[in-house]
């Protein structure tokens, strides 16, 4: 099965973007504002368009979720953030993984992942909201 891999530094320190990626807020400020749900381990985010069971929440180190409902060939995907601390940043490396097959889509997502990544990255730096946040 196919995945969309990514890697990105963020000069902040691993909790930071650990906090970015396992709360409400820090979810609504780089990625999807109107994310509502439990982003506690075990709980789903409701993003708007799909919804997502937190699977895994390793501090300061890895999150992963798996796609509950949503896009057809995002359901049964997972999602994971796994994050390195390194030469004054943390590399954050994205991961997409199980789809079905490698469709225009996927490029797609692939494409709009990387954006949203970008957005991580200026939103856990400046402390403000990030720059391609989806509505």
């Amino acid at each position: 099965m196919p995945d969309i891999v990514h890697r990105v530094g963020i000069a902040a320190p691993p909790e930071r973007v650990f906090e970015a990626l396992t709360t409400l807020e820090g979810l609504r400020g780089w990625w999807m504002s109107a994310a509502t749900g439990d982003a506690d381990a075990g709980g789903i985010v409701d993003l708007g368009f799909c919804r997502m069971r937190v699977v895994e929440l390793d501090a300061d180190q890895l999150v992963r979720w798996h796609c509950v409902e949503g896009p057809e060939d995002w359901v049964s995907t997972e999602v994971s953030f796994a994050l390195d601390w390194r030469d004054g940043q943390t590399f954050a490396v994205f991961r997409h993984a199980d789809w079905s097959e490698a469709t225009e889509h996927m490029a797609h997502c692939s494409t709009k992942w990387a954006t949203f990544l970008l957005s991580l990255r200026d939103q856990v730096e400046s402390g403000g909201a990030g720059r391609c946040r989806a509505t």
